[in-house]
């Protein structure tokens, strides 16, 4: 058939029926609505395009149509039996119209159907649900709510909260015996939980055992520090090495990414496990180098510890 595909909306149901033609009498009022139909011209469905139209560039042609399919638009899905053949031009006329006026969509494909031939009419009073799935089940919507003086409780239970309180010794039962468990809590700064051997605090310079220091100015932790909290300044030693003689760090900048203990090469800077440096004044938030060698000697065997267990993973 020619003309091209197009899509016309699921409800759309088609009806192929074979017929041959030659025969009058087995004309029945599907092929006179077909005719109705295609003389004005509305596009015709086939049925192999399962809920798709084609378009036809022009009206079905029914009288140069020996055998063939002949394909109706017609708004159902049920596939109905041949009537009689009809009797008076106007039977073919306005019957057919006035029964795909009366067609009502429906949500299946083609499914045989065996009705008499009285529902060619299409009964329009069979009820349908509002929901795709069907109606709603029972008990879909919730009751209504009861009042406080609805409620199944007895009189006796009442009058037993009323004058016995007896929420009120419950509430206090839950808390006697909430008072006699072991506390959930320790009593800090008395006593301290574990922390990670990971954990990033504050900030100190090493030294080796024989008391030189590790730091070999290579600026790797200046160059690297994101927050730019890191300044170093170095001389020449007489050995021709390097050595620091400024060593500052703004603990008001540092975000404690720790990637400074991560690129030195010599385990100099590091972040011991104390997290109590807490000032009076901004002032003493910026480290020299004697303050981070200070703390280096204060928290050498922690650190010292870390370091050897970290080892195998760095």
């Amino acid at each position: 058939m020619p003309g091209r595909t197009a899509w016309k909306g699921a409800n759309w149901a088609c009806l192929s029926v074979q017929r041959r033609l030659w025969n009058p009498a087995d004309r029945s009022p599907l092929l006179a609505l077909g005719t109705a139909v295609t003389g004005l011209r509305h596009p015709c469905i086939d049925v192999t395009d399962l809920g798709q139209q084609r378009i036809r560039s022009s009206p079905l042609n029914l009288q140069n149509r020996h055998a063939g399919n002949v394909k109706v638009p017609l708004n159902t899905t049920t596939l109905l039996p041949a009537l009689p053949a009809p009797t008076t031009p106007t039977m073919a006329s306005t019957r057919p119209m006035t029964m795909l006026a009366r067609a009502r969509p429906t949500t299946q494909l083609l499914r045989a159907s065996h009705t008499p031939a009285t529902a060619l009419f299409f009964s329009t009073s069979a009820p349908r649900a509002a929901l795709p799935s069907g109606p709603p089940p029972s008990g879909f919507r919730l009751p209504t709510p009861k009042r406080w003086d609805e409620g199944a409780e007895s009189s006796l239970d009442k009058a037993g909260k009323y004058f016995l309180l007896t929420e009120m010794m419950r509430g206090m039962y839950v808390v006697l015996e909430q008072f006699f468990r072991a506390p959930y809590t320790i009593y800090y700064p008395f006593e301290k939980g574990p922390i990670s051997p990971r954990f990033r605090g504050e900030h100190a310079l090493r030294r080796y055992p024989t008391g030189e220091e590790r730091c070999i100015a290579c600026k790797l932790c200046e160059a690297i520090c994101p927050a730019q909290a890191i300044t170093i300044e170095a001389e020449e030693r007489e050995d021709g090495s390097r050595r620091t003689t400024r060593y500052d760090i703004d603990m008001t900048k540092c975000i404690y990414c720790g990637f400074c203990q991560e690129s030195c090469p010599v385990d100099a800077i590091v972040e011991s496990p104390n997290a109590e440096y807490a000032t009076e004044t901004r002032e003493e938030l910026l480290y020299n180098k004697e303050k981070l060698l200070s703390n280096g000697d204060k928290w050498e065997p922690e650190l010292a510890a870390v370091a050897r267990a970290d080892a195998p993973y760095r």
